[in-house]
């Protein structure tokens, strides 16, 4: 992967809140060589998921209008040996500027704010605010002893999106 598709801007905030819960922020970019058009076209196809996170066991439609501000989804995932389960709440979906969504498991509420812009004709820039706000105290302590790990995790899923994007 060449250097200039891949622009990294961590931006670490490990503090903690008022409620004690220690939070986490950071941003992430990728280029990705497609129109925006198209990458908007398989981002927003939840059919898709599965073949660029691998980890993904399953998807399922809980309550609310699917892919609609303020419906919720559980998603199932395979970390190595451990299952991971989640709840998706879409709070904002105005394509292709934005499209936030939080996730909720045990000890842990994370927020992600996606957002897709242009590059000429046949590029987009894809950058991602992620915030996590751990509320146990294992979860707290895996969050600071292993904060790199985070967006380590999250870049490798846009560039697994990347690699299918432009595939497709």
């Amino acid at each position: 992967m060449l250097a200039e598709d891949v622009a990294l801007n961590l931006v670490f905030n490990l503090a903690l809140t008022k409620k004690k819960e220690s939070l986490m922020k950071y941003t992430l970019d990728i280029i990705i060589n497609k129109p925006i058009d198209e990458v908007i076209a398989l981002f927003d196809n939840p059919d898709n998921l599965k073949k660029w996170q691998p980890e993904l066991v399953s998807f399922e439609s809980i309550s609310g209008e699917a892919g609609q501000p303020g419906a919720q989804s559980k998603l199932v995932y395979l970390m190595g040996k451990r299952k991971c389960e989640m709840v998706e709440t879409i709070e904002t979906r105005n394509l292709p500027d934005e499209f936030t969504g939080t996730y909720e498991t045990q000890g842990v509420f994370n927020r992600v704010e996606n957002r897709f812009k242009p590059v000429g004709s046949d590029q987009t820039h894809w950058t991602t605010h992620t915030e996590f706000q751990f509320t146990s105290l294992g979860m707290k302590l895996m969050g600071f002893f292993m904060k790199k790990a985070f967006p380590k995790q999250t870049m490798q899923f846009m560039q697994q999106f990347k690699s299918f994007a432009e595939k497709e």
